[in-house]
């Protein structure tokens, strides 16, 4: 049932309750509507979907026509046919259907760590809860980097400023008002009083009340109209070719067994089941369960390394990464900034500086920095006798923020923000309680003071005032002729070791960049201490005057990018990717949400701001490049895997086909019958569904590996065709060392077939010698299995119902020979392709 939206019926109502209290609901009546009307959510819970799910797997072509052919044979009197098809089709889809929803509910937990939090009002405290839990009638805070978690009329704000662009496309900020009295909102262009869900707060503050959640939100509508799926990602354009590549494959086949052999009049029902299983054999159909297991069991692998993935598909991305882009504070530095001194233009220590800063700290309520917290652990007097009087919120275009404090009567507009920001607009300098013009020598001497504690590592605030005469409101005008007092200094130190990882991503392939707001001189000094090449620094003014494409060349040789705003920074990683690169791009702020979507796998921390943590596909527990590291290694490991299943499939399912394809014509019988290809298929993807839980060499780990079709062309066409020689090699020893016919042939070549097909993995899965990248305990037993499994059963009583008869003990002799030759030779034939065809 969806929450009814109050925007026609009781808002005048609702708000006179709301502003008549400003407790909220209490946690019962909160409880009860989100009882009544279900969860926040776009998308309702749908029921049955485990059901639904499977069905999903029924409906696929190949299921379907498998289905059919099991219908057909039983209604031609060939009921031992059909029922096995049916099995084996049954047997098929539980296994794909178990494993990929276990991993799909594992992946869904995942999620759930990292959901959306507001700030909502309830038995009158503010709480932070998981946006799921907020319901119509709630009072909601909103602050600069917030997403708007439903549909709200405005009560009150202060400099209230919203990013609409996911809803109406404009690109600029869109002022906001809370006007008394004002009529509903007709629609998303009048809507000033209102905010929607999916839009950001970009600067200032707000109280709001929830008026629509869910599906009857303005994004919910609008997100239920809509059709067009998300970009294809690298990895979905991969399996979409490899897909592709398949097809021509079994098309190509199929179409010439089923021709041949009606051209030579045989029976037409033999044929066309024939054909089906021959599709069925060359079709990787466990492929979506390898990657859906392989990939969730990859992002639980990271969870326990602190790395949440929003997306499995960007486990792939992020193993595919080759440059990262990057902030320096807690990636190259701790992020636990403190307070190391607080001077004035003479470089002395002064406690006027320190006593402002604290006082803007305290009582600005908008987006609190790791600095306001410094500030706040750093021993200063007390301001507790001071009263807020009104705030102009930081944003990105000033980069400061002012506050207005009163203490007997007299006001203070107190302002700190950026030196470049603040500098300009004061006229003013206090040393030691003395005012003095800042004019042109003394705007040298704070310039000068400024770039030697940027020179020796330290980011710095400008702290500023002027006593202000009573008025209603203050605004950005008013930022205007302040008396300058100093500096407040912070100290960022390097993380220990984060040297030794930034050498262990460039030996694994992947460049850092570092791309910051902060001025050249700190930046520089940091890199140089972490081993970064500093000696070039790119400023954001220059970044303006660049082309893309001139950008792009540029960002590729450069390492280092100082004082960028968002829209720069933005452009710095679009240039990157359209010279080919994977770009990866990590921040936590409002600034980063831009390039934290353009970017090929955006990464993003825990305690980021609501913006960029939706923005990111991959969260990261702790704000470190180690842990960064190693869910880059895990993304490795998972497509390794995934490469693995890729390779083998491609190789013996395509020699085994291609051998079927060719016997058909000279043979006066059906090499293997249909339901037997159905069971040798069957098994060998059994031998395979441990593939996830394999080990990964160090292959696959020491460089970016992306999708290469005709890497996997070549390898298909080398190593098929190299099985169909030892299948033709059985064909002959069959029909004349045994002298069989139709049924002991088709056990010895079946038998023959799943032993070289499953026995080759231990030689494929590694593309080094297989002696020394051991499988894992499951994959080694799976295809050991499968492999026994296949030799015993021309010998159980299953075996007159499959075609099977007893074969005799020379043929096991012949069996060694054979797939220790086929293991040989295909190992020496791997590791000329690899060196012929580097990964």
């Amino acid at each position: 049932m969806l929450a009814p939206p109050l925007w026609a019926t009781s808002i005048e109502q609702a708000l006179a309750a709301a502003a008549a209290t400003e407790r909220g609901l209490s946690s019962p009546e909160a409880a009860a509507r989100l009882r009544a009307w279900g969860p926040n959510e776009l998308a309702p819970p749908r029921r049955f979907e485990a059901v639904r799910e499977l069905f999903r797997y029924f409906a696929n072509p190949l299921v379907l026509i498998l289905l059919v052919a099991s219908v057909v044979s039983a209604a031609f009197g060939q009921m031992v046919s059909a029922v096995i098809i049916a099995l084996m089709l049954l047997l098929s889809v539980a296994l794909n259907f178990t494993q990929a929803y276990r991993s799909q509910r594992a992946a869904a937990r995942l999620r759930q760590q990292v959901g959306q939090i507001a700030t909502v009002m309830r038995d009158g405290v503010a709480s932070e809860l998981p946006v799921r839990e907020v319901v119509v009638g709630d009072l909601i805070h909103l602050k600069a980097g917030d997403l708007v978690p439903a549909d709200c009329r405005l009560l009150s704000m202060k400099d209230l400023f919203v990013n609409e662009a996911a809803l109406t496309g404009e690109s600029l900020p869109r002022e906001k008002q809370a006007i008394p009295g004002a009529q509903a909102p007709g629609g998303l262009g009048d809507a000033v009083t209102a905010v929607f869900r999916g839009t950001s707060v970009i600067s200032g503050l707000a109280v709001a009340l929830v008026v629509a959640t869910g599906p009857a939100t303005e994004f919910g509508q609008v997100a239920a109209g809509l059709v067009a799926r998300p970009p294809e990602t690298e990895f979905e354009r991969g399996t979409r070719r490899f897909g592709f590549l398949i097809l021509q494959v079994v098309i190509f086949l199929v179409l010439f067994v089923f021709l041949v052999n009606a051209l030579l009049k045989r029976d037409l029902l033999e044929t066309f089941l024939f054909s089906v299983a021959l599709a069925v054999g060359l079709t990787p159909e466990l492929l979506p369960m390898i990657v859906s297991v392989t990939l969730a069991s990859g992002a639980v692998r990271m969870a326990r390394k602190k790395v949440i993935v929003k997306q499995l598909a960007a486990i792939e991305n992020f193993g595919s990464m080759d440059i990262l882009c990057s902030d320096k504070t807690g990636t190259l530095t701790h992020g636990e900034i403190t307070v190391d001194r607080h001077l004035n233009i003479m470089g002395e220590n002064d406690e006027a500086v320190i006593r402002l800063a604290a006082l803007n700290s305290v009582y600005q309520t908008g987006l609190r920095s790791p600095m306001d917290d410094a500030i706040l652990k750093h021993e200063h007097p007390a301001v507790a006798q001071h009263q807020r009087v009104d705030e102009i919120p930081f944003d990105w275009e000033r980069r400061r923020v002012s506050v207005i404090v009163q203490d007997d009567g007299q006001r203070l507009f107190i302002t700190k923000g950026a030196p470049e920001s603040v500098l300009p607009i004061c006229t003013v300098v206090e040393v030691a309680g003395t005012a003095a013009p800042l004019d042109e020598a003394a705007r040298a001497t704070a310039d000068a003071l400024f770039r030697r504690l940027s020179a020796d590592g330290y980011r710095a605030l400008a702290v500023a005032y002027r006593p202000v005469g009573d008025q209603a409101a203050y605004s950005v005008a008013d930022e205007r002729e302040l008396i300058f007092v100093g500096f407040a200094a912070f100290l960022d130190p390097p993380h220990e070791g984060v040297a030794e990882t930034l050498r262990t991503l460039r030996a694994d392939g992947i460049e850092v960049k570092i791309i910051t707001g902060d001025n050249e001189l700190v930046t520089q000094k940091i890199c140089r201490e972490v081993g970064l090449d500093a000696g070039v620094v790119v400023l954001g003014e220059d970044v303006e005057r660049m082309s893309d494409p001139a950008l792009g060349a540029v960002a590729e040789r450069t390492t280092v990018f100082a004082r960028v705003s968002p829209i720069q920074k933005n452009r710095i990683v679009r240039a990157l990717h359209a010279r080919g690169h994977v770009v990866g791009c990590m921040g936590d702020g409002i600034n980063d949400a831009p390039a934290l979507r353009s970017a090929d796998v955006g990464i993003s921390v825990q305690n980021a701001v609501d913006v960029a943590r939706d923005a990111a596909d991959i969260i990261l527990l702790e704000k470190r490049l180690s842990v960064l590291h190693e869910g880059v290694i895990e993304g490795r490991r998972s497509f390794g895997n995934i490469m693995k299943y890729v390779l083998m499939g491609t190789s013996s399912n395509f020699g085994n086909m291609l051998s079927m394809a060719a016997a058909s014509l000279f043979l006066p019988f059906l090499p293997m019958l249909p339901l037997q290809i159905l069971l040798n298929n069957f098994l060998y993807d059994l031998a395979q569904v441990p593939i996830p839980s394999d080990r990964v060499d160090g292959t696959y780990m020491r460089k970016p590996k992306r999708w290469d079709i005709a890497f996997i062309r070549r390898y298909m066409l080398l190593t098929g065709p190299l099985s169909s020689v030892f299948d033709f090699a059985t064909f002959a020893v069959m029909l004349w060392v045994f002298e069989a016919g139709p049924v002991l042939f088709r056990t010895g070549w079946f038998v023959e077939s799943l032993a070289t097909q499953t026995l080759v993995i231990f030689v494929i899965r590694t593309a080094g010698p297989p002696w020394r990248s051991r499988p894992s305990r499951g994959l080694a037993w799976g295809v050991s299995a499968c492999a026994a499994a296949g030799a015993l059963l021309p010998f159980t009583p299953l075996a007159p119902w499959l075609g099977f008869e007893p074969l005799p003990p020379l043929f096991f002799g012949f069996l060694l020979a054979m797939v220790a030759a086929y293991l040989g030779l295909m190992e020496v034939v791997k590791r000329w392709f690899y060196r012929r065809y580097p990964m």
